[in-house]
């Protein structure tokens, strides 16, 4: 993941945001409101237990495939892999119907189809 001090000027500075996600300062964790067009977009990003983690989300529908290619630009560096995930339905929680996912590991390798399938 990008150092996201560099993202700061986006950073959610609320006491309780704060004191769950962090805040200035942090170059790994936090959340942001990220202006796209005329959306706001909700991130909320973490990292441990070996992965990074970005969870994005709208007030009133999904983001969009371009939405979360910004937002994986901007949490991402160039060389990392991040993905999303659809789970088994005994591992899926839905904690907001309007949030989607980037996940990166920290030391294994993901595995992916050869580059001309992608």
């Amino acid at each position: 993941m990008k150092d996201l001090r560099t993202l700061d000027r986006y950073r959610v500075l609320h006491d309780a945001v704060v004191e769950r996600y962090g805040g200035k300062g942090f170059d790994n964790a936090g959340m942001f409101h990220i202006p796209v067009g005329v959306t706001v977009l909700k991130v909320i990003a973490t990292n441990g237990d070996g992965w990074d983690h970005v969870s994005v989300s709208c007030r009133t529908r999904c983001p969009t495939w371009q939405e979360m290619s910004i937002i994986a630009k901007m949490f991402f560096r160039s060389n990392e892999c991040a993905f999303q995930l659809h789970v088994p339905d005994e591992d899926y929680v839905n904690n907001h119907p309007y949030t989607l996912h980037w996940w990166r590991a920290h030391k294994q390798g993901i595995p992916r189809p050869p580059k001309e399938m992608v």
